[in-house]
């Protein structure tokens, strides 16, 4: 089961989605340390800066970083597949106050994660930990109530057991703004700049 993730969760379907973002070229790097208001990024948000040499990353290509894993580190290979972009009616079905989702659109992110090397991990998760979306060069608000386990996506807390091999598919949501034009999501393993995929918002 994850760690991140909060029980209680808005039923948003991923399929409301209505756009698939498509891949394009590599992004700009990060400060990973994600938002957890549900609300719009400030003016004063995080931007991304360069990153490290080889971590731009297209469409269909896969990193490998460790995570620790409770007493233990595996080794896991990374894909952002997608991301869909919904509408600011949708956003605003998943915040507290409407008003916080003005001008915002919701984003979900598909991430694939394989576990290459280490122990079978049971009971919590951290491969996911390390994602988070951007938009425009600026950090995205984690939706820490939003369903992740619609359509194409794997529920986390139905994942109790994780062993070399196996795959599963784990989305995140958060609120960018509704006009971006480029949408990059990022992963940081243990100790590590991020991973980054860049999508063209259509």
């Amino acid at each position: 089961m994850p760690t991140r993730q909060n029980a209680v969760r808005f039923a948003v379907p991923v399929a409301a989605l209505a756009f698939a973002l498509s891949a394009c070229g590599g992004g700009n790097g990060s400060d990973e340390s994600a938002s957890s208001s549900p609300s719009r990024p400030s003016e004063g948000s995080v931007s991304s800066p360069s990153p490290a040499d080889n971590r731009d990353l297209g469409v269909g290509q896969s990193a490998t970083g460790t995570v620790k894993e409770g007493d233990t580190t595996v080794t896991y290979e990374v894909t952002a597949e997608k991301v869909d972009v919904g509408t600011e009616s949708e956003a605003q079905q998943v915040v507290a106050d409407k008003e916080d989702a003005k001008g915002m659109a919701l984003a979900v992110a598909h991430v694939k994660f394989t576990h290459k090397a280490g122990p079978t991990v049971t009971d919590t998760f951290n491969a996911s930990d390390g994602t988070t979306i951007w938009a425009d060069g600026k950090r995205g608000a984690l939706l820490l109530f939003a369903t992740d386990d619609g359509p194409g996506c794997d529920d986390p807390y139905d994942i109790d057991s994780w062993k070399r091999g196996e795959s599963h598919t784990l989305c995140e949501s958060y609120l960018i703004p509704a006009n971006s034009k480029t949408v990059e999501v990022h992963w940081a393993g243990e100790d590590s700049d991020p991973f980054i995929w860049r999508f063209a918002n259509k």
